[in-house]
């Protein structure tokens, strides 16, 4: 893209953005006066000038006006601030959309699936090894409901109208009566978002969740996906001349939502179900409209003989099934379908089920349709065939007839638990040990006996907890329900290789036999060390393949990780982990597929897409990943058909990439310098968060943590216990309360330490400029630091510190955080060769700073609330507990995550 057409792009974005703030002020105007529109502009006019002085007191001012004003216009002020962060948001999207960049890339560096074609064939690669590598390729996006999307969906769905009414106006051109319908109908949007409340009254339920997780199917997903294939068709034809199979899905979809109960006890067996009967509901209602659009066009003669066959060769001539059997079979289908969605809804509804034949598979939908698609080709007709029936044949590949497969997580000490009260019960064990007194080798023994035993193991009538009740009646539902519609049973806090056994065995003893791949989760440090060993022993263990085949799928945890040992200490763990995992499944036959369970925050493994599947260990990704897309992410990358468009080229440009043109290995000296960098970062972060018993006092005074259980994000507790303190806290919430004050200190804490220590040694210098040129995990990490610096500002840390901290020892520690974050900022511009942060990407500093005048008032309000809140022990009232939500609602949107 030459510059002339990014400072066109960036006018176009400007534009939209003027053309949004300008009609909320009109809005807001209407509503509260001109006066207070005006107050809103000096507020924003003295965040401006903090922003460009050097002065304390220039600073200051803002603070005296928004301490200055009466209690009734806090509530007012903060949604207004939010709400232009959100149109803000909506322009970009809407820019990133039309323009294709919805990730942030390096000039010159945007991930393009053409120019990598052609780039594999020129490297060696046959046509059919192309063609091959994409068909067989398996990227599934798992969409998860973890609590970081702060929007309600009432106001999402009329930020995605706002947008349409953008591109209408964009193309209105010489049209002044469409331009105008279009502007009036934004007027009237914007209006509807400002008197709608942007803060839940409740927290939504896992249900909730799911529905949401399948509304954006409907209305994105579901057009994406066949556009994204044919495109794919047409650049696999240019360059290899062929089309994409037909049941091919290199990319499907997975979810969480309603299967996630670690932690979360409001994820019950009932409510499985009822999502699993939701995804079938919505699937027949979604399948039954392409039908009634393919039997109205499908109107042709002209057949072969399986399809005239299939119809029914008893068919009068003359009669309308003989003169048109495209028809004809169609209307068979969507009976089928008709009576599939009256089927859920009869037992989501509590009802008695009919009795006709329901489509129960895939194949059931797949191959009636390409019956059609056959006929249509064999008798000439290839153009109608590979037209909106085409489109349909892709989404049953991708969707089947579920549209996202269901994955369950739930922690192993409760798989653990059931074994437990059984063995009491059974009265197993010598000595009168049980389950959980057993050695991992006992353990093993145990389950591995009983997985062969043709005796079942778990009473019928057995009164046991209400806790592995609950797990049973789990894997009761996983048992009942066909295989098409389940994903991965995911282990949290998996250990030892009787994590895993456990989980097979409730399959074989609860679940009807059923085989679910089993994923274990590797989420600490020293589970990250051991997790290749972990594995080694299970695939060795006999009986065990029997269970599991020739396919192991392995989670690394992203969160959880760095919240334990620091961001530059989990990322080398989970890079190391994943090579010995490779080497181990490639020495014992087992084809490995790695689970990433990334967040939207570079503290909790978020960043591009691209980059960081192509700076994972070369042979990690062999045509086959499993990744979370996570809260606002899900969003932001899939909530518009043009973006998740450009989402799935994303990915498997990436996947493509890594399976064919695979990263270098690093080379032994950069092994060594990781390994003495993690150690140094590792060490430092635990003796802040860990050992300064300064530390966690700090963290509860000058962050909004305390307040955060009151914004109702999502279905799952902030902690998972709720007594206890920094270690039962969730590492989303963690993240969001370090986010909001500007910190950002997961992300960083204990790499300026790290780096420092390196560049004051010879060779440092050059050393750590080779790794970043040559190594991706490298560059990655480094450009991720960078970009998370950019959005930290210890200037308003300082602000919370000053108005939050009394203890002379929590402002001593303060200050030593935030020194340490200035020190690793001049550090990291010493390695990169810059002088300052974002240089090389403008695109997200202009972002950035364009932001802040207006994210800058929102911290302002926030600490001066929160302190209100604390001098009332936390009994402020509702109108300023509501502005303290809409605060925190407002910086992420400014900041564009949470957690």
């Amino acid at each position: 893209m030459s510059p002339e057409q990014e400072t066109s792009l960036h006018e176009s974005l400007r534009d939209n953005v003027r053309l949004l703030g300008d009609s909320l002020g009109r809005t807001i105007a209407k509503d509260l006066g001109s006066e207070f529109v005006d107050r809103i502009e000096t507020i924003r006019a003295l965040a401006k000038q903090g922003r460009q002085s050097a002065e304390e007191a220039d600073r200051r001012e803002l603070i005296d006006y928004l301490r200055a004003l009466p209690d009734q216009e806090l509530l007012p002020v903060t949604r207004a601030f939010n709400q232009f962060l959100n149109f803000s948001n909506i322009a970009e999207q809407h820019y990133r959309a039309r323009f294709r960049r919805v990730e942030d890339y390096k000039p010159g560096t945007q991930p393009d699936l053409g120019e990598l074609l052609k780039r594999v064939a020129a490297s060696g690669h046959s046509s059919r090894q192309l063609v091959d590598a994409i068909a067989g390729m398996r990227v599934d996006l798992v969409l998860t409901a973890h609590p970081t999307e702060v929007i309600r969906r009432t106001l999402i769905q009329k930020y995605d109208v706002i947008d349409d009414c953008l591109r209408t106006i964009e193309d209105s051109g010489g049209h002044p009566e469409v331009l105008q319908r279009a502007q009036g109908r934004l007027e009237e949007l914007i209006a509807q978002s400002w008197h709608t409340d942007e803060i839940r009254h409740e927290r939504p339920t896992p249900v909730d969740e799911a529905k949401w997780g399948f509304a954006v199917i409907e209305n994105s997903l579901w057009e994406a996906v066949p556009t994204f294939h044919r495109d794919l068709d047409a650049l696999l034809m240019e360059t290899a001349g062929e089309r994409l199979p037909l049941e091919a899905s290199p990319i499907r979809f997975a979810s969480w939502m309603g299967g996630d109960r670690d932690g979360n006890p409001n994820v019950t067996a009932r409510v499985t179900e009822e999502v699993l009967l939701l995804g079938r509901w919505m699937a027949a209602d979604l399948y039954l409209r392409d039908l009634e659009q393919l039997k109205a066009e499908l109107s042709m003669w002209k057949a072969n003989d399986a399809l005239r066959a299939e119809v029914g060769d008893d068919a009068e001539p003359g009669s309308r099934q003989a003169a048109e059997p495209y028809r004809a079979l169609l209307k068979r289908l969507s009976t089928r379908l008709e009576a599939t969605r009256a089927w859920a809804r009869a037992r989501l509804d509590g009802e008695p089920p009919g009795d006709d034949p329901i489509i129960e598979t895939r194949e059931q939908l797949f191959a009636p349709l390409l019956t059609c698609y056959r006929s249509l080709c064999d008798v000439g007709l290839e153009t109608i065939a590979n037209g909106v029936l085409l489109d349909t044949l892709r989404r049953v590949a991708v969707f089947g007839v579920n549209l996202a497969k269901l994955d369950v997580r739930q922690d192993g000490a409760r798989h653990a638990q059931v074994f437990e009260e059984l063995t009491q019960y059974l009265d197993v064990g010598a000595d009168g040990s049980h389950y959980r007194d057993w050695d991992e080798s006992a353990r093993q023994a145990f389950l591995l006996e009983e997985l062969v035993s043709p005796r079942p193991l778990i009473p019928p009538r057995w009164e046991c907890s209400a806790e592995t009740r609950e797990v049973l009646d789990t894997f009761g539902v996983i048992g009942r329900e066909h295989r098409q519609a389940l994903g991965t049973y995911i282990i949290s806090m998996a250990q030892q290789p009787s994590d895993v056994l456990a989980v097979a065995l409730l399959m074989k003893e609860a679940g009807n036999g059923v085989r679910l791949p089993i994923a274990p989760l590797f989420e600490t440090l020293d589970d990250l060390d051991r997790a290749g060993d972990v594995i080694e022993r299970l695939l060795a263990l006999p009986g065990y393949r029997e269970v599991a085949g020739d396919y192991q799928e392995v989670m690394i945890g992203y969160s959880d990780s760095a919240k334990d040992a620091g961001q530059l200490a989990a990322a080398w763990a989970q890079y190391r982990a994943q090579e010995r995992l490779v080497d181990v499944c490639r020495e014992g036959g087992v084809s490995l597929t790695l689970f990433h369970g990334r967040g939207g925050t570079v503290g909790r493994g978020g960043g591009p897409a691209h980059a960081a599947i192509l700076s994972q260990p070369p042979g990690s990704v062999n045509g086959s990943l499993r990744v979370t897309e996570q809260g606002e992410m899900i969003r932001f990358k899939f909530g518009q058909p043009d973006i998740a468009l450009r989402s799935m080229e994303i990915y498997v440009c990436a996947v493509l990439e890594a399976t064919l043109l695979p990263p270098p290995a690093p080379r032994p000296v950069w092994r060594e310098e990781m390994d003495r960098l993690a150690d140094i970062a590792h060490r430092a972060y635990v003796g802040v968060v860990r050992e300064d018993p300064d530390f966690v006092p700090y963290f509860r005074a000058v962050t909004p943590e305390g307040a955060l259980g009151r914004l109702p994000l999502g279905s799952r507790p902030a902690k998972r216990r709720q007594e206890g303190g920094i270690e039962t806290l969730r590492a989303i919430p963690w993240i969001f309360a370090w986010t909001q004050t500007r910190l950002m200190l997961p992300a960083w804490l204990g790499s300026g330490e790290a780096f420092s220590k390196r560049l004051e040694e010879q060779g440092g210098l050059d050393r750590l400029r080779e790794m970043r040129e040559q190594w991706p995990f490298f560059g990655t990490y480094l450009d991720m630091l960078e970009m998370l610096l950019a959005k930290s500002d210890p200037l308003i840390a300082a602000y919370y510190e000053k108005r939050l901290v009394e203890d002379p020892a929590l402002a001593r520690l303060g200050e030593s955080l935030r020194r340490r974050l200035v020190d690793l900022e001049a550090v990291l511009l010493r390695i990169l060769d810059q002088r300052r942060l974002l240089d090389n990407t403008p695109l997200i500093r202009q972002a950035i700073e364009v932001r802040n005048p207006y994210i800058d008032p929102l911290h302002g309000l926030q600490a001066e609330l929160l302190q209100r809140n604390r001098d009332a022990d936390g009994h402020i009232t509702p109108e300023l507990s509501r502005a303290l939500m809409v605060t925190m609602a407002g910086i992420a949107a400014g900041l564009r995550n949470t957690g």
